[in-house]
């Protein structure tokens, strides 16, 4: 029971504290209700809510009969004021509308006088913030107008006039934010404007070299011609004309550094100076002049060919370096002494390379010559301006050569076109006119009779002063090189003398040579040709006269011309004249040997020599007479072939694989016309020849003759390998072919064999032909 009664005092104490949850909050109860509903005592607590509800119903109505009166006696009142406050509002809005009606006026020039104020106050402070930013806006029209007036030095100084000086009193402004902004932007713009122009200032130097470089070199011509003292001095500037004189001179009298506008690369390094970007301007100059330096120092492809391309590479090459050292000189530092050197010295090789090439083309000594003046001009305005030039003197020397061999071979078509029209016979003169027109064109080192009968000859022919006179045109072009070149007269004198020498025993020597194996050139031409070489030779003093009169130095040699130590200037062609000799005698000889008509099986001689061997003897006879007027070796040599070609061709004749019988008749005949050549070797044909030089080159044939027809077998076998052997020269191989055809020539006659006498001789010549087999297995020396 007690149980039952503290539950219910426990579930009736919980449910008060419920209603004072929904008593004490007014918008939220659901925590409540549902922990009502959670307990399931909704039902319970709903009877509980009731009985409140029942409860505050009666303390209310016990309230409002309490206040009731009051209540009533608060409405009264109320309606008695609001009739007061009707008549206190209309009193009022009367009131209101007569101070409007009052002070509309008034509140009108009130507002006029505030406004005016306002605005008072707004000029002044706008004049004061004006007063701040219009030296910002006025610095920043200045520096827009030196932009784009291109003055980018003074741009750069207005710019930090504006940066450092006016913007910081405008800071609080949006456009002072930008500008401040824009200004590395402005910096850029500068840089890349003046970089702009700067590329475009070496792109036009660059097209505008060769007008300075011509200018340059015209002006050290001028100067040359007026004062050759002045070559190698630096040039002295132009002093600055007064102010108000203008320009009195044209263009061609400005110097050549003062005809180009340097200004861009002054304010570009200016520019860069400020802008602490100086060393990388200095980089970036040297590099784009170096790529430039390396385009100007490419010739063009075909400059050999005119003179014209020529002035061009040189005038580009001259006015660029002339601009480098006017940049040097006054652009404060933009380039060193070291670098131009450096430069200088990479383009000078690449010059002398260029010239040394493109000259080695050039085959006309004309233009050789201008090249060589231009050269010679070039250096002098190099080193007006402080370059060293001497490799470019060495190109000058090599060039000298290379002009000699360029007229060497101009005077070999010369000497050529001489030769190819020549008819080499003696000049012959009908009268006295055409005498002395010869001996004025050519120096006869000889003594002439005192009466000339006409029409007389001389002893060369139109070539010889043909050449002379051509030799001495030689020496006046070669002079021609050397004007100008400030060379001793001993240099000149040896270069001439060394052109000369050159031209004779090389050029005009290999026109001879030429001409001696021309098919065309008969055997008398050639020994006339050899006889004017003579005269030619005997010439070469007079030449050297001539050397020296032009030149001024002493005459060097007055015995062998200008080849001093050779005592014949023509020794190879003279030697190749002989090899021709000999070979045109060969030939002729040939001719007479294909007239032979030996009979092998000859019985017995014709008692006299052969016909053929007459007829070339008498032609050997008729030919060396008219060997008179040649020198005693070259007669010599070639007589000495003839007899040796002779010897060689009878034993030739005679050994013979298409010969296969010979009979002693035959070897007798043989032997008469050996006597016959003997007999013309002995008559000493030549002057000059040892005695039995020429029956030397006969010797073997006389031997093998002589053992045959003598049958001296047992002395040539006795005697066999001894120098005082009478027959040394019968070699056993040889002996062993005659034989041999002998034995086939005796196989013809049939009745021989009945014969004692031959039937002996058979057996001996088989026992001789048995023992020679056996000598001829023997190696020379070991019998």
């Amino acid at each position: 029971m007690d149980r039952g009664d503290n539950l219910h005092q426990v579930t009736n104490t919980q449910h008060d504290l419920y209603l004072q949850e929904i008593e004490g909050i007014d918008d939220y109860w659901g925590p409540t209700f549902r922990a009502i509903y959670d307990n399931g005592e909704h039902s319970e607590f709903q009877e509980k809510l009731e009985q409140r509800i029942r409860h505050h119903d009666k303390d209310i109505e016990r309230l409002c009969n309490v206040y009731y009166q009051g209540f009533i006696d608060s409405i009264r009142e109320l309606l008695e004021v609001r009739s007061q406050a009707k008549k206190l509002n209309t009193e009022v809005g009367t009131l209101d509308n007569q101070l409007q009606s009052s002070a509309e006026n008034i509140l009108k020039s009130g507002a006029e006088l505030v406004q005016a104020r306002k605005v008072q106050n707004n000029i002044a402070v706008v004049i004061a913030q004006l007063n701040l930013c219009l030296p910002v806006l006025t610095t920043y029209s200045k520096l827009k107008k030196q932009i784009a007036e291109k003055r980018y030095y003074p741009a750069l100084k207005t710019l930090e006039e504006l940066e450092h000086l006016h913007l910081p009193h405008v800071a609080n402004y949006r456009f002072s934010l930008q500008l401040r902004e824009s200004i590395p932007k402005i910096r850029e713009s500068i840089e890349k404007a003046s970089m702009s122009d700067l590329k475009d200032f070496l792109e036009n130097i660059r097209r505008f070299s060769p007008k300075i470089g011509e200018v340059a070199m015209r002006h050290s011509n001028e100067q040359l011609a007026s004062d050759p003292t002045l070559v190698g001095r630096k040039k002295k500037r132009v002093a600055p004309q007064p102010p108000g004189t203008g320009n009195q001179f044209p263009e061609d009298e400005l110097s050549a550094q003062e005809m180009i506008d340097f200004s861009p690369i002054y304010r570009c390094l200016h520019i860069s100076t400020v802008l602490g970007s100086r060393a990388t301007f200095e980089t970036y100059y040297r590099a784009e002049r170096t790529k430039q330096a390396r385009l100007v120092l490419q010739p063009p492809t075909n400059m050999h060919e005119s003179l014209e391309s020529y002035r061009s590479y040189i005038h580009a090459v001259l006015g660029f370096f002339i601009l480098e050292d006017r940049v040097l000189n006054t652009a404060s530092g933009l380039i060193t002494r070291a670098f131009l050197d450096e430069m200088w010295t990479m383009a000078l090789s690449k010059i002398v390379t260029a010239l040394q090439t493109h000259s080695a083309y050039c085959t006309d000594a004309t233009l050789i010559l201008r090249i060589k003046d231009l050269i010679m001009l070039f250096c002098t305005t190099l080193r007006n301006y402080g370059y060293s030039v001497k490799p470019l003197w060495e190109l000058v020397r090599e060039l000298r050569d290379h002009y000699t061999e360029v007229l060497m071979q101009r005077w070999v078509q010369v000497f050529r076109e001489i030769l190819s029209k020549e008819d080499f016979q003696p000049i012959k003169v009908e009268d006295q006119e055409e005498y002395d027109l010869v001996m004025s064109s050519f120096p006869l080192d000889a003594d002439m009779p005192d009466d000339i009968t006409f029409p007389y000859s001389f002893p060369f022919s139109g070539m010889v002063p043909k050449i002379y006179q051509q030799v001495k045109e030689f020496i006046y072009a070669c002079l021609k090189f050397s004007e100008d070149l400030n060379l001793s007269q001993v240099e000149v004198d040896e270069m001439i003398r060394k052109s000369m020498n050159l031209l004779l025993t090389r050029s005009f020597s290999g026109c001879l040579s030429s001409t001696f194996r021309s098919p065309h050139v008969n055997l008398q031409e050639i020994i006339q040709i050899i006889v004017d070489t003579g005269y030619l030779e005997e010439a070469t003093v007079y030449l050297d006269q001539f050397v020296s009169n032009i030149t001024g130095e002493e005459t060097h040699s007055v015995t062998t011309g200008v080849v001093q130590g050779q005592p014949a200037m023509f020794r190879v062609a003279r030697e190749d004249a002989v090899r021709q000799i000999c070979e045109k005698l060969r030939q002729k000889l040939n001719e007479f040997l294909e007239l032979e008509s030996y009979d092998w099986l000859l019985v017995e001689p014709q008692g006299h020599a052969s016909s053929f061997v007459t007829d070339l003897i008498a032609f050997l006879q008729i030919t060396f007479q008219s060997f008179t007027n040649l020198p005693p070796e070259v007669a010599q040599v070639a007589c000495k072939s003839a007899c040796e070609y002779i010897g060689n061709s009878m034993l030739e004749l005679l050994l013979n694989e298409d010969v296969k019988q010979v009979s002693m008749g035959a070897l007798n005949q043989i032997n008469l016309d050996l006597l016959q050549c003997e007999q013309f070797a002995a008559s000493e044909p030549v002057t000059g020849l040892q005695e039995d030089v020429l029956l030397a080159y006969f010797t073997k044939l006389r031997e093998i003759l002589d053992l045959f027809t003598s049958w001296d077998w047992p002395t040539y076998f006795h005697d066999y390998g001894q120098e005082t052997s009478k027959y040394k020269q019968v070699n056993p191989d040889i002996a062993i072919i005659i034989l041999e055809k002998l034995r086939e020539a005796d196989k013809k006659t049939m009745f021989t064999v009945l014969k004692k006498s031959e039937r002996d001789k058979k057996k001996l010549l088989e026992t001789v032909l048995k023992q020679l087999k056996q000598l001829s297995q023997i190696p020379p020396g070991k019998n």
